[in-house]
C-alpha cells in the first residue's frame, strides 16, 4: 500500500466511525427514525411510517 492509498483507507475508516457514533448517540436519546424530521416527537408512535405513506400518494 502506498500513501496515498493509507490516507484514503484512513479518511473512509473516520467517516465510517462518525456514521457509527452518530446513529449510537440518536438511538441512546431514544430516536426510533434517524433523520426523520419528526424523529423527537414521535414518542413510540409510527408517525415516520404515516408520513412515508403519505408522501407516495
Amino acid at each position: 500500500m502506498n500513501g496515498a492509498s493509507l490516507i484514503i483507507l484512513a479518511a473512509l475508516a473516520v467517516a465510517v466511525f462518525l456514521a457509527l457514533r452518530y446513529v449510537y448517540r440518536e438511538k441512546k436519546k431514544g430516536n426510533a427514525c434517524i433523520g426523520c424530521p419528526y424523529a423527537g416527537s414521535c414518542h413510540g408512535q409510527d408517525r415516520c411510517e404515516v408520513e412515508r405513506k403519505d408522501v407516495s400518494r
